[in-house]
């Protein structure tokens, strides 16, 4: 899931595009009170009398709330979660705090608050303060880090797709190295990452800001997020939009091969554009390009390629690379068609570029973020199934025709949870939110990280799911150039205004 469109990878010459100028076409609409108050034990209320002190940080505020770090002892150690606020542009008509999230799991939550004015709507800002917080685990709150920037350098060059078994070995070792990484970091931390606990942060952070309802945007791994929340909580819901579609009741090899077929029907979106413009790398046909895709990746595979930092593009990071142009067709296909250009010539520059700014590596070679940590550590807390080498040589076969070009990564990303501490994850098997006021999912018809099977999944199983279908590329819906989406959006969280079921754009 690793991105939303507000951290879609870009190469400097390709900017988001800027949010839309859409007004709501009905007057703001006051946010109902919850029908009824959450019943809390009474460990739980010391946390739940808190309030967020806000104090000025640049042009936002920032504050922190205190959670436990195990629900089960809440009288034991606590947590330490940081926000930040950017106020609504119009005081006079607020309807009151929109928390949102922008997924991953690890990416944080302040920063994508921090770029509130590019990602939403004016009519948005104008009714909402935006409220971003970094979950339990994640950047300024209290955070795991279970690898060095050499380290983090080291795991994103390995080999992904071992030839041979000293390949094999090496691939083991990182994944194990990582793992202890993360227990010698914070060991108690561990067990308590998971996503059931930072939805029960969520009503904490709810009460502290003092809204009766949480109303919530989130994005890629953020519905799941908010989708668990809703479970838990569905009377406390206000409105929520959840955007590109994980249902936490998808196992490790459902999500694994979903999000396989998600990115291989991304690469030949992209391809079938590529190949109609002058110049385009690859082609003259689909099955031409992937072709060239595969034996590209093969032959950086045998020999790495020159980039003008003086580092190597390696088959691993060629990948990474090509994975996380994906996410934006207005950003990210514009720079793999530059980066496709140079690999061919042999020069890895670009995509190199890519793969730095999906791992959010500095040019200095140190990481903006802990979310390469974050990441594989809350996604193995919540689905720990780990395949074993002798299972996953067995399925290659069964990726690859999924994808020639991405399904031998695919299939040795299984490893990636071996030998992590918690064994049973703790996601429902099914959200129902049941008794939740309308909760709108948007899903992509070509979305790579999220397939938009998903978004129907997620849409139907909640009892009051209302899915918006946007017809396009790229990760997630909204402010992505649908006028559709995003006015049936604006109407929801700013007028009441419930988008039909389900509502085509």
């Amino acid at each position: 899931m690793r991105r939303t469109l507000a951290v879609a990878v870009l190469v400097a010459a390709f900017a988001l595009a800027g949010c839309t100028d859409a007004t709501p076409s009905t007057a703001p609409s006051p946010l109902p009170s919850p029908s009824t108050s959450a019943h809390e034990p009474n460990q739980l209320k010391p946390f739940y009398s808190q309030h967020a002190e806000w104090t000025p940080c640049d042009t936002f505020e920032c504050a922190t709330v205190t959670v436990p770090m195990d629900y089960t002892n809440p009288g034991g150690k606590t947590i330490t979660l940081a926000l930040v606020r950017r106020e609504a542009d119009n005081p006079d008509a607020k309807l009151g705090s929109l928390f949102v999230n922008p997924g991953g799991p690890g990416v944080s939550g302040i920063d994508y608050a921090r770029q509130a004015d590019s990602l939403f709507t004016q009519p948005v800002l104008d009714h909402y303060d935006i409220i971003g917080w970094d979950p339990r685990g994640v950047g300024q709150s209290t955070s795991i880090n279970c690898l060095t920037p050499q380290e983090t350098d080291t795991l994103y060059a390995t080999d992904g797709t071992p030839d041979d078994p000293a390949e094999v070995h090496d691939i083991v070792r990182i994944f194990d190295n990582f793992t202890k990484g993360c227990e010698d970091d914070d060991p108690q931390l561990i067990p308590h990452l998971g996503t059931f606990n930072s939805a029960r942060d969520m009503d904490i952070l709810r009460a502290a800001v003092g809204e009766p309802r949480l109303n919530y945007f989130g994005a890629s791994y953020g519905t799941e997020l908010g989708a668990v929340y809703a479970d838990l909580f569905p009377k406390q819901v206000g409105r929520m939009v959840l955007d590109g579609a994980l249902d936490p009741s998808v196992g490790s090899k459902a999500l694994s091969l979903g999000q396989l077929r998600g990115f291989q029907r991304a690469t030949d979106s992209f391809i079938a554009d590529c190949i109609n413009r002058a110049g385009c790398a690859v082609g003259p046909t689909v099955q031409d390009a992937e072709n060239q895709l595969s034996q590209l990746l093969s032959d950086i595979d045998a020999k790495p390629l020159p980039t003008q930092s003086g580092r190597q593009l390696t088959e691993s990071l060629a990948t990474t690379g090509m994975l996380a142009a994906m996410y934006s067709q207005s950003s990210g296909w514009p720079s793999l068609r530059l980066g496709l250009s140079q690999a061919f010539d042999g020069d890895g520059t670009v995509l190199l570029a890519l793969a730095d700014a999906y791992a959010e590596r500095n040019p200095d070679g140190s990481y903006a973020s802990n979310v390469n940590s974050a990441f594989p550590a809350i996604s193995c807390t919540d689905r720990p199934d780990s395949a074993s080498i002798a299972q996953i040589q067995r399925v290659i076969p069964t990726y690859e025709k999924i994808s020639p070009v991405f399904g031998r990564s695919f299939a040795w990303a299984g490893l990636t949870c071996r030998d992590w501490p918690v064994k049973h994850g703790d996601l429902p098997a099914t959200v129902r939110a049941k008794g939740s006021d309308p909760i709108v999912v948007i899903g992509t018809t070509r979305d790579p990280a999220t397939p938009y099977a998903w978004a129907v999944r997620m849409a139907r199983s909640l009892d009051s799911g209302v899915l918006i279908s946007r017809d396009g590329d790229g990760h997630t819906g909204y402010n992505s150039g649908n006028d559709c989406v995003d006015q049936a959006v604006d109407d929801y969280l700013i007028a009441g205004d419930v988008p039909a079921d389900p509502t085509r754009c």
